[in-house]
């Protein structure tokens, strides 16, 4: 999604996440930042410019700096939005995940003690170190006082009593005792039993043995084991979403109903570091076993995080693939600290990602950086870098029924196929008009992709009639004019041939029919999701569609009730 991006890089990223421009909804904040401002002419770059110009003459009351960081401030005069945004969506298949999820342990003494060495929480400095120090020690000192002064209050306290009980009404403790009668205390009526059968019912060792006790536990495990449990016909759906200042993968339940009534809640989330781009789901057995429930995520950083879906409330990823160094020593105050990357790694933003079915340790990743990469998942290393592209890569996918092929697309304008076991080929080269914003094999044909642009069109090709050479132009064996704006999402339907669902930032997603070239339009929605920015069809409920997008709501669209795509495609039903 190049429009996604471009929200993503811009100077005003963290000010659209904060809402800093008064009058400016988050929505309209995209609108602009991606399509230029619609009371005027101006393109993205004059909106941006513009925008900084107006970030400029409200930081100094609004309680914000340049970039969107938070200064001190009593009052803050514009608070963030309370609905986040959905950058991307995947559909877990059926019995992929467990039944129950694990909950992880949290982290060991050794563990918490690695990260401290690894660098990962910066200590503070000598004379910070000093000053906690002193603060330690009298708050130890105060403690101390503490426990003195109430030690010796205990003691007066002693003495008082002893005091109060001589100068009372009874002349003697023995006079008091022989008052109330303590020995015959326990000398009662055993026959009267008025709410028990005998102490035994009043008394337990422990709750193990406390029935009642015992009941309600085994009640509340029941129910927490209800809610945690995954059915073999619900279906799950991770979303990469960022709300307000909080980046999360939520997995979403979606449960089957008789009436056409489903139910869908979020059934757990994951707190992740960076602005999500892209994730894509994979099944390798990465923890051992003969299959896995793992995703990868693509952020604003050069790492591609792997998380386990099958782990609820996990505090890091299982995986990391490339990223940046970690800096053990501080640099010195004026200096800027060189950025070291791991090997292999990406070196900038991570935009596009594609899990191999067939090799299912193979994982392909796109990135603002130029390079297509293909890692070893299983061995936690890249395998393949290759740099056929001349501006940022903004998508991959690989071939259905040619698991080896790859298709890269990329700002410069271009889409390049490539044979990953010969990566050092030219490979074959298309040209298109705007941005890739994403592409798709067809997976019912080995030979046909489509791409959409941002100019809002989606061109399907042939593979068949391409050339390696890069002077020959292929034509497009059709060119639909899809959106008014960028379209920056497709999903085929993985059983109906010639199904095809886009989303565009012009809050639209259509359906169209691709039968023999010659697409046409069977149906359209607004979906209230605010910019679409991700439709993805359901391999195991085929005619089920999610869609995400500006406004952070997660939408199903069950297509088959539309009329139009019922009688056309209804037989694949």
């Amino acid at each position: 999604m190049a429009s996604l991006h471009k929200i993503a890089t811009a100077p005003i990223a963290l000010l659209w996440s904060c809402n800093i421009i008064k009058g400016d909804s988050h929505e309209t904040l995209v609108y602009k930042i991606c399509n230029g401002d619609k009371d005027s002419s101006l393109g993205y770059d004059e909106v941006v410019e513009n925008l900084v110009q107006d970030i400029v003459e409200n930081t100094s009351n609004s309680g914000f700096n340049y970039y969107g960081y938070r200064q001190p401030t009593d009052v803050d005069p514009f608070p963030a939005p309370s609905s986040g945004m959905i950058a991307a969506i995947s559909w877990v298949p059926r019995g992929a995940s467990k039944a129950v999820p694990d909950v992880a342990e949290p982290p060991s003494k050794e563990e918490i003690e690695e990260i401290l060495k690894s660098g990962v929480v910066e200590i503070s400095g000598d004379i910070d170190c000093e000053e906690d120090d002193e603060n330690m020690d009298a708050v130890a000192s105060e403690k101390v006082d503490e426990v003195s002064t109430a030690l010796s209050a205990a003691d007066a306290l002693g003495r008082s009593s002893k005091v109060t009980k001589v100068g009372s009404g009874f002349e003697d403790i023995t006079d008091g005792l022989r008052e109330l009668d303590m020995d015959n205390y326990d000398e009662e009526d055993e026959d009267v039993e008025l709410f028990s059968t005998g102490l035994g019912d009043l008394y337990y060792p422990s709750n193990d043995m406390d029935p009642y006790l015992k009941d309600k536990d085994d009640d509340d495990d029941s129910e927490e084991l209800e809610d945690l449990s995954i059915k073999p016909m619900d279906s799950l759906i991770v979303c990469a979403r960022t709300d307000d200042e909080v980046n999360l993968l939520e997995v979403y339940l979606l449960e089957p109903s008789a009436n056409d009534e489903s139910n869908m809640y979020v059934h757990h989330e994951v707190v992740i570091s960076e602005f999500p781009l892209c994730i894509a789901w994979l099944d390798c057995p990465l923890k051992g076993g003969d299959k896995g429930n793992f995703v990868a995520v693509g952020s604003m950083e050069p790492a591609i995080e792997i998380w386990d879906l099958d782990i609820i409330d996990a505090v890091e990823p299982c995986l990391v693939l490339g990223g940046r160094e970690e800096l053990k020593k501080k640099k010195k105050k004026g200096k800027k600290a060189s950025i070291k990357y791991k090997e292999g790694s990406h070196t900038d933003s991570v935009l596009g990602l594609a899990w191999n079915r067939e090799f299912r340790n193979i994982l392909a990743s796109a990135s603002a950086d130029r390079q297509v990469k293909i890692w070893d998942v299983a061995a936690g290393k890249c395998n393949i870098t290759m740099e056929h592209h001349t501006d940022k890569v903004q998508a991959v996918a690989w071939n259905h029924h040619a698991p080896q092929v790859l298709l890269s697309g990329s700002f410069d304008h271009s889409v390049v196929m490539k044979d990953g076991r010969i990566p050092s080929h030219s490979g074959y080269r298309w040209s298109v008009t705007a941005d890739v914003e994403s592409l798709a094999w067809d997976p019912h044909s080995e030979h046909s992709f489509v791409v959409s642009l941002e100019d809002g069109t989606i061109r399907g090709f042939d593979i068949r009639a391409a050339t390696s050479n890069s002077a020959s132009e292929s034509r497009p064996s059709f060119t639909l004019h899809a959106h008014g704006k960028a379209a920056s999402t497709i999903s085929y339907n993985p059983l109906a041939p010639n199904l095809l669902a886009t989303g565009s930032t012009d809050k639209m997603v259509k359906l169209w029919d691709l039968s023999n070239n010659q697409p046409s339009c069977i149906a359209s929605r607004n979906p209230k999701a605010g910019a679409v920015f991700s439709v993805s069809f359901s391999e195991d409920s085929p005619f089920l569609l999610a869609i995400g997008g500006s406004k952070g709501r997660l939408e199903v669209w069950d297509t088959l009730s539309d009329g139009a795509v019922s009688r056309r495609f209804g037989n694949h039903g």
